[in-house]
């Protein structure tokens, strides 16, 4: 297989990463396309804390991010290597984490908050795009994700925005925006808006590497 194109999606919280990435993927099949996520590289703390204390710990910093496993694992991937790796859990306790096989593809997506931060990362990468919403857009998107899917208080989660969310994307992601390839511009809730944005760089990628 000659090396994987690496495509890094970077985004901030609420910017609406994950609904781009489930549109994006659509347009492949198992073998062509694989991803990493960052967020399955947390140094596992949960178990170590009380809730309160996890209530207040800062999880949007780089130093959270096991990194230099997260390069491992994206080196096996582009020599051609299967990864076995554990799925984070949000620090939810009692959940059951899945193993996740990761098998090598010809289109390699790395995603996460930090990926432009960490430089070995940012440098394998072919392809950058940046995914941006206005402020009180991702708020509200993170407020109905946290709420609901992660049973957080509204304090916890205005705490963490103000706190943590927002000064780390100030420091640690927009710096790289101009040095993307893309920047798109997530304000819509229309989904046909982010499908069609999915289907013009998937029809490029297939013109180019298929």
């Amino acid at each position: 297989m000659n090396k994987p194109y690496i495509i890094g999606i970077a985004g901030g919280s609420g910017s609406g990463k994950t609904f781009f990435l489930k549109c994006f993927l659509e347009h492949f099949s198992a073998d062509e396309v694989c991803l990493v996520s960052q967020d399955d590289y947390y140094f596992p703390v949960a178990h170590n804390m009380t809730k309160e204390e996890i209530a207040y710990y800062n999880f949007d910093l780089p130093s959270t991010i096991d990194h230099d496993h997260f390069e491992t694992d994206i080196d096996s991937l582009l020599n051609g290597k299967t990864i076995l790796k554990k799925e984070y859990t949000f620090n939810n306790v009692d959940a059951v984490p899945k193993m996740l096989e990761i098998k090598p593809a010809p289109i390699l997506i790395v995603e996460g908050l930090f990926i432009l931060h960490f430089k070995k990362i940012a440098e394998k990468l072919d392809l950058k795009i940046f995914i941006e919403a206005d402020d009180n857009i991702a708020l509200q998107r993170r407020l109905k994700r946290d709420l609901i899917e992660r049973g957080y208080s509204h304090e916890d989660v205005m705490y963490r925005w103000a706190n943590h969310v927002t000064p780390a994307y100030k420091e640690f992601l927009l710096p790289y925006r101009d040095e993307c390839d893309k920047i798109i511009v997530n304000n819509t809730n229309k989904a046909e808006d982010i499908i069609c944005v999915t289907e013009e760089i998937s029809k490029d990628l297939r013109e180019k590497l298929f």
